[in-house]
This record gives structure tokens, sequence and C-alpha cells, in this order.
């Protein structure tokens, strides 16, 4: 019964895999730097994406588990006044505080973790900040290396002041530009399942 259940699972999987894949072809552009443009952020504040990426495979797997985390939206942002940074501040300082790291060898993408990694970091996160008021086409995944060349993932605040980014190594904000990263993918506003390439 639990080999049943499991190939059930990774067929769910594998389903989505494909669903993701076939909408990344009829998906258009336009919530590329244009959609970033029409938002009212200047496409120097944000990152600037590119082409269609497929999404992290634990992420497949986190969505097919966890599909009210995963569900698609409008293209918003949110606005970067005084009280959306101190919630925006106090969240990423909180889970860092909360979480702790583990390197996860199993590359098992969870959410409300005792211990966990970087990705476990993020996706709580966005949770408590969906809980909390902010659009959650604002929060977005993203990943990239470190300067040792080590993979990681973060969340991105798509703001009206630009992309900020909720790093579990660090409990300052801070504007995508001074993170210590090179970014590769980011999960799109509209749906968070669908994922681009970063220029």
């Amino acid at each position: 019964m639990a080999r049943l259940k499991t190939i059930g699972s990774l067929a769910a999987v594998i389903a989505m895999a494909v669903t993701f894949t076939t909408a990344l072809s009829s998906v258009s552009h336009a919530a590329g730097v244009a959609g970033v443009a029409r938002a009212g952020v200047r496409a120097e504040s944000g990152l600037r994406e590119g082409i269609h990426a497929l999404a992290p495979f634990a992420f497949i797997r986190f969505c097919v588990e966890n599909p009210e985390d995963c569900r698609p939206g409008q293209s918003d942002v949110a606005r970067w006044d005084g009280a959306t940074k101190a919630l925006v501040s106090e969240t990423n300082a909180h889970v860092n505080r909360r979480i702790r790291p583990v390197n996860d060898r199993r590359e098992t993408w969870s959410v409300d973790v005792v211990r966990g990694d970087c990705e476990d970091f993020a996706l709580t996160k966005r949770r408590e900040l969906i809980r909390a008021g902010l659009p959650a086409s604002a929060l977005r995944l993203a990943v990239g290396k470190t300067r040792s060349g080590e993979g990681h993932a973060i969340l991105l605040v798509k703001t009206n002041a630009g992309d900020f980014v909720l790093d579990n190594r660090t409990s300052k904000v801070l504007p995508w530009h001074s993170a210590d990263l090179t970014f590769e993918k980011v999960s799109s506003a509209e749906n968070p399942q669908l994922w681009r390439r970063i220029n």
C-alpha cells in the first residue's frame, strides 16, 4: 500500500512537471521587464527576467503537496512604505532565528519547519508574509550561487521601490543588487509554478 502511495505521488509530480513545461511554451513574456515597468517599478530597480526556465524539481514536488502555496495570482507589487519595511524586516529576522539551519541532502522543500535549509527559510517567510497581507505575487522565490559557488535560495520581495532579498544568512533586508548572489532564476509573479531565467 505504501509503495502504491509513493508511486501515485511520483506520478503526480511527473504530471505536474509536464504541465509546467507545457505551460512555459504558452505563457507570454509580457511580465518580464515590461511587466515590471507596467507595475510602476523602474526596470533597472528590479531583476531583469529572461526566457522561461524549469522550476526546481523539489519545488514542483512541494507544490503537489502544498497547492495553496502555489496558486497563480495577479502581477502585484508591495508598496515599500514604513509599515511594509518593518513587517518584512521583522519576518526575515524572526524566521532566521526560529529555524535551525541544516543542510538537507534529500533536497526536500518544506514550510513551517523547526530546522531546514535555505529553501525552507524562504518558503516559510513567504507564507508568513502572505498571511500578514502582502500580495502573493510580490513574494517570489529565487535561486542562484553564492560567492563560493554554492547553490542558494532566497525570498525576493517585489516592491514599487525595487526587488529586496530576504536571506537566511543575514537579518538585513537588502536590494537585490547588494546581495552577494549570482541570481540564476526566479518564480514568476503571476504563477509561482512557472520560473524565468535572470539575465
